[in-house]
């Protein structure tokens, strides 16, 4: 199983690489674009040992724990069999 866990800084927190690289696609032509916020991206491997609902527990858990400052992100995680 897999699991794919997306951080991103809450909306309330400024973005200053997000609004780096907005100006940056601007000035290289890229029209349409409202806004850029960046994030982190992470691939978890989990072995066959747990059911679905302790992988949602423990990815929720590593997610939480580890893989973000819960005080100026948040996540969200999808699981693949």
């Amino acid at each position: 199983m897999k699991a794919y866990v997306y951080v991103s800084l809450k909306k309330s927190v400024l973005d200053p690489q997000g609004k780096t690289i907005e100006g940056a696609l601007k000035k290289m032509g890229y029209k349409g674009l409202d806004g850029v916020r960046q994030g982190k991206y992470f691939e978890l491997t989990l072995d066959g040992g747990l059911s679905r609902g302790e992988a949602e527990s423990e990815v929720g858990r590593i997610a939480r724990d580890v893989l973000t400052n819960p005080v100026i992100e948040e996540f969200r995680f999808s699981l693949e069999d």
